[in-house]
């Protein structure tokens, strides 16, 4: 099966649960809702814990979609409600950076505005992104751009009217650099305004290795001091060492990508706390991939050819970089989404442990995304988001992807 005819796979999977008589959703009128007395226990041979702890012989206890106890006995005579046998249990894990509006249209094309595809056509296609995402293990997303529908995709989700991971959302990115310092503050105001959970900023564009700066040093200080003030916080995709330096003095939150960042411009982002989630393969080899669907130039592609030893190695600098925080995201796009796992085994090849890279998209991506009180780690107090895989994770990365057990919130999805 080719991975056009998976995603239209994905979609109408997404297609069924949105309209059929599966269990998991009730009708809008009657959201889904995790009885308050509900008492469910999971065993696993094992469990990596989310921070780099690994138990044997792991029972988790839930009530009311929320993890009350976690041992290694049980009490005498009690079965387990779901018994996984040999397998990893571990936390649901978390992308801080996809764009799940971006989708592959009826015509078998990315999509573009105006390319002809119908509001249900486009909701659906979303859909199937946001169950391919989640049957990957993925039970939280950070989707960075969109458009105002991505608010409905969240809301929709939350009222489990779609089967999907939660979703944090920019709405729309800041990328003009020649609006003043004043209307920048105004246009996050406007965000928050819109229910954006935080802000995207283009600080540069142009191919990766010719990238510029494309928001000035000041502006960014107006943005990022604006984003504090408003509560939200502030992802900067940077990727010439201008632009990750900017960010980082500005006292940004997070700066995506980084791909040509010196060690010190790593180190400045280290002194200043700014989170760096990088992007080691997939997004890039997606595009090399899927060239001519997802229209990239031969220019592009060339770009795209020649940073992937760049990324791998910047990557490997800033795992090694101290104090510096790094996160696990995507940036996935059309035939990227549900693929997301593949982005773990590039990391562990460029350096990184396989309970690091773990931890980077659980309890890592939690705190970085503000959540890190309730996600990202199985311990008593944090809801239910819990996954498990076939073998070990962490001695071979790729189990990873033999994901066989789905929870969101106490409700069992897959």
């Amino acid at each position: 099966m080719n991975k056009l005819n998976r995603m239209m796979m994905f979609i109408r999977s997404a297609f069924g649960v949105l309209v059929g008589s599966s269990s998991l959703v009730a009708q809008a009128s009657t959201p889904l809702r995790v009885p308050p007395d509900s008492i469910e226990t999971i065993h696993a041979a094992r469990m990596i814990d989310g921070r780099g702890k690994v138990m044997n012989d792991a029972w988790v206890e839930v009530r009311a979609g929320r993890i009350v106890r976690v041992y290694t006995r049980p009490a005498r005579g009690r079965p387990a409600t779901y018994e996984l046998g040999d397998a990893t249990l571990l936390p649901g894990m978390i992308d801080a950076h996809v764009h799940i509006a971006n989708y592959l249209t009826a015509k078998g094309v990315s999509h573009r505005d105006g390319d002809g595809d119908t509001p249900a056509q486009s909701t659906l296609a979303r859909a199937g992104n946001l169950y391919a995402t989640l049957m990957a293990g993925f039970t939280t997303i950070q989707t960075l751009g969109g458009g105002q529908e991505q608010t409905a995709l969240r809301d929709a989700v939350n009222r489990w009217q779609i089967i999907g991971p939660r979703i944090l959302t920019a709405v729309d990115p800041i990328s003009d650099g020649e609006l003043s310092a004043d209307s920048l503050r105004a246009l996050v105001r406007n965000l928050k305004a819109r229910g954006a959970d935080l802000v995207k900023v283009f600080a540069s564009q142009g191919p990766l290795s010719a990238g510029v700066q494309t928001i000035s040093d000041e502006k960014l200080r107006a943005i990022c001091s604006e984003g504090k003030i408003q509560g939200l916080r502030t992802l900067i995709h940077a990727v010439p060492p201008p632009a990750v330096r900017a960010a980082a003095l500005a006292g940004c939150t997070q700066v995506e990508h980084g791909t040509y960042a010196t060690d010190a411009e790593l180190r400045s982002m280290a002194e200043h706390g700014t989170i760096l989630d990088p992007q080691v393969c997939l997004v890039l080899q997606n595009y090399i991939d899927h060239r001519v669907v997802l229209g990239m130039s031969d220019s592009t592609i060339a770009e795209f050819e020649k940073s992937l030893p760049v990324a791998a190695s910047t990557f490997a600098h800033a795992i090694r970089t101290p104090n510096l925080r790094t996160v696990f995201g995507t940036d996935a796009v059309p035939f990227a989404h549900g693929r997301n796992a593949e982005e773990l085994l590039c990391r562990v090849k460029a350096g990184q442990s396989p309970l690091d890279v773990i931890t980077s998209a659980t309890s890592l991506a939690a705190d970085a995304m503000g959540l890190g009180d309730r996600l990202g780690y199985v311990g008593p107090g944090y809801e239910a988001d819990l996954i498990a895989v076939r073998g070990n994770p962490a001695r071979d990365i790729g189990d990873i992807q033999r994901v066989f057990f789905i929870m969101r919130g106490g409700i069992v999805v897959r």
